[in-house]
C-alpha cells in the first residue's frame, strides 16, 4: 500500500503515518483474525470438539481495532460517503464555502463523538463494561476509537484550512484503487 504523490507539510506526514499504521497494524490484526478463526473452527471445534473459550471476544475486539485503524485512513483517502448532488449547479466559490460549512459541521460532530468515546473509556472500568467470556475491559478500545475519531477531526481541520485558503482538497491515493 503506497501513495502516489506526497502532500505538503503536515498532511504529507499524516498520510505517511496513517498509511503505515493501517498497513502494519491493520494487516497484522486481519492476519490474526483469519488464522485464529481458522484454528478455532477447523482444528479446535471440528477436529477436537473443544472450541477456544473467549474466541468470539477476541474476534470482536480485533474488529474494533481494524475499524479504529480504518477511520482516519478512510477520511484521507476519500473512502467515506459524500453526496454531491447539488455541487455541479453551484458556483465554484459557493461550492467551496458550502464545503467548508459542511466540514465545520462534521468537525463539531466528530469532536463531540471523540469526547464521548473518551468519556465512555473513562467510565468503562467503573461500570464493569467487559467482554462476555474473558472479561476484557472495553476501556482501551473506547480510547482507540476516540483517538481514531479525533484523527478524522484533524483531517477535517486540514481540509478546512486548505479550502479557506482557496486550495482544493487532495485525497490520499493508494495504488491499486479502482478509479
Amino acid at each position: 500500500m503506497t501513495y502516489n504523490r506526497k502532500a505538503p507539510g503536515l498532511t504529507g506526514l499524516l498520510d505517511a503515518v496513517l498509511t503505515w499504521v493501517a498497513l502494519i497494524g491493520g494487516g497484522l490484526t486481519l492476519a490474526f483474525m483469519t488464522l485464529f478463526s481458522v484454528w478455532n473452527v477447523l482444528i479446535m471445534r471440528k477436529a477436537l470438539n473443544s472450541p477456544i473459550v473467549g474466541a468470539e471476544d477476541l474476534l470482536i475486539l480485533s474488529l474494533v481495532v481494524v475499524v479504529a485503524l480504518a477511520i482516519p485512513l478512510g477520511a484521507r483517502s476519500g473512502a467515506h460517503i459524500e453526496i454531491e448532488v447539488l455541487e455541479s449547479a453551484m458556483s465554484p466559490g459557493f461550492a467551496r464555502w458550502s464545503m467548508v460549512f459542511v466540514k465545520l459541521l462534521g468537525l463539531a460532530l466528530l469532536v463531540i463523538m471523540a469526547q464521548q468515546l473518551w468519556h465512555a473509556g473513562d467510565s468503562a472500568v467503573r461500570f464493569g463494561e467487559t467482554t462476555q467470556q474473558l472479561l476484557i475491559s472495553y476501556q482501551p478500545f473506547y480510547y482507540a476509537l476516540a483517538i481514531s475519531v479525533a484523527l478524522y477531526a484533524v483531517v477535517l481541520v486540514l481540509d478546512i484550512i486548505r479550502l479557506a485558503r482557496g486550495g482544493a482538497i487532495t485525497t490520499l491515493t493508494i495504488r491499486g484503487d479502482l478509479q
